[in-house]
C-alpha cells in the first residue's frame, strides 16, 4: 500500500503537520527526505532498511554526500539534500554566536559543543571564548589529535583568550570512542588551564567531554578548582 493510500494521520508528512517533529519516527522523518520508496517498498520502509543496514542514525547521518549517494535509494539528489539539511541545522546552532547569545548555564554549551565535535573521527580541542556577561566573543578549534588523543598547550588557549579579550573560557573536547567519561588527562589538563587562565585574571567556566550519549560537564562534578585526577 502506497503511503497516499495510509490514514491520514498516520502519514509521516501529515503527522508532523498536526502533532511536530517529535511525533515522527527515526524512519518516518527519513523517509521525508527520500520521498518515494525503490524495490516495490514505499518512502518509510526504504527508510526502515536503510537504517537496519546502515544505521544507528547517528552513523548513517555521518556519513558524506559522496557516500550517501551510493546507498540504496539514495542517490545524488536526496544524498545532497540530507547534507544540506544537517549543515543548515548546524548553521543555525552557530547563528547563536553571531547573536552574542549567553552561555550561562552547562547544559546549553553542552549542546552547542556535541553539535560541533560529536561527528569529527579525531580528536578535537574547541574554545569558546567570553565576555565578562558569558557572551560569546569567538569559537574556534584550537588543537586537533588522533582517535584517541589532541594534545592541548594552556599556554595557547591563554595567546588566544587574550587576543579576543576575553573574560571567561569555556572549554571542549571530543571522545570518538563514544564514552564521554573525562580521563584522569583531562581533569589533569583542566587543572592546568584553570590555573594558567586564573594568572591573567580569566575565568574557566567549564571543560565538556563530547561523547555519543549525555556530554559530561567538569564544572557540574566541581573539577574546575579541584586540582590534578590523583
Amino acid at each position: 500500500m502506497a503511503i497516499k493510500d495510509w490514514p491520514e494521520d498516520d502519514r509521516p508528512r501529515e503527522k508532523l503537520l498536526a502533532r511536530g517533529p517529535r511525533a515522527l519516527s527515526e524512519s518516518e522523518l527519513l523517509a521525508l527526505f527520500i520521498g518515494s520508496g525503490s524495490g516495490g517498498m514505499d518512502a518509510v520502509q526504504s527508510a526502515r532498511r536503510l537504517l537496519d543496514e546502515h544505521g544507528p542514525l547517528r552513523r548513517l547521518l555521518d556519513l558524506d554526500a559522496a557516500t550517501l549517494m551510493k546507498l540504496p535509494t539514495m542517490g545524488p539528489a536526496r544524498a545532497c539534500k540530507l547534507v544540506a539539511a544537517l549543515e543548515l541545522a548546524s548553521r543555525h546552532v552557530m547563528s547563536d554566536l553571531e547573536r552574542g547569545d549567553s552561555f550561562c548555564d552547562p547544559d546549553s554549551a553542552a549542546r552547542f559543543f556535541k553539535l560541533r565535535l560529536r561527528p569529527r573521527p579525531q580528536e578535537v580541542f574547541a574554545a569558546l571564548f567570553l565576555d565578562t556577561r558569558n557572551r560569546t566573543l569567538a569559537y574556534e578549534e584550537l588543537f586537533t589529535g588522533t582517535v584517541d588523543e589532541a594534545a592541548v598547550y594552556p599556554r595557547e588557549v591563554v595567546r588566544r583568550a587574550l587576543l579576543h579579550n576575553a573574560a571567561a573560557v569555556i572549554v571542549s573536547h571530543n571522545h570518538p570512542s563514544g564514552r564521554a567519561e573525562p580521563s584522569a588527562a583531562d581533569r589533569q589538563i583542566t587543572h592546568q588551564l584553570h590555573q594558567a587562565l586564573a594568572l591573567v585574571g580569566m575565568r574557566l567556566v567549564d571543560h565538556i567531554v563530547v561523547g555519543d550519549g549525555p556530554a559530561v560537564s567538569m564544572a557540574q562534578r566541581g573539577w574546575l578548582r579541584a586540582g590534578p585526577a590523583p
